[in-house]
């Protein structure tokens, strides 16, 4: 089953995403720092990597712009959330290289349906064999 790396360092936010990630038996991988995520995405090949552009921990936008420009993580799709008044972050992430972008509200209101989409859960509804939550 595809996996999801999520790179934020909002605790309770994490909380969140691992639980509705648990209920649909979506494997997701948080990670809180840049070398992190470019770990996780060669390790796993991630169906997602879920960023936090105000997670500065994981350097985001510098992380976006390096994981485009190598050839072995490019192909990884990013989603990248921002606080809707941070237009200057959706900026900076979308010349980064960042495939889709939503403000944090639309991106926690429609978070089951994205990874429905990009890490469909296994025929008969059954749980993930890899860890929720695990951090590298």
């Amino acid at each position: 089953m595809a996996s999801v790396v999520a790179a934020l360092d909002d605790l309770f936010f994490g909380a969140k995403l691992e639980e509705t990630a648990r209920r649909l038996g979506v494997a997701l991988i948080l990670v809180s720092s840049a070398q992190g995520v470019a770990a996780a995405v060669r390790r796993l090949r991630p169906a997602l990597v879920i960023m936090d552009l105000q997670a500065e921990a994981c350097r985001p936008i510098e992380t976006i712009r390096e994981m485009k420009a190598d050839p072995e993580l490019k192909a990884a799709p990013i989603l990248g959330f921002f606080a809707h008044v941070r237009a200057d972050l959706k900026a900076a992430a979308a010349e980064a290289g960042c495939d889709e972008l939503l403000p944090r509200s639309a991106f926690a209101a429609r978070l089951p349906e994205i990874l429905k989409r990009f890490a469909p859960v296994a025929e008969g509804g059954g749980t993930s064999d890899a860890p929720s939550g695990a951090r590298p």
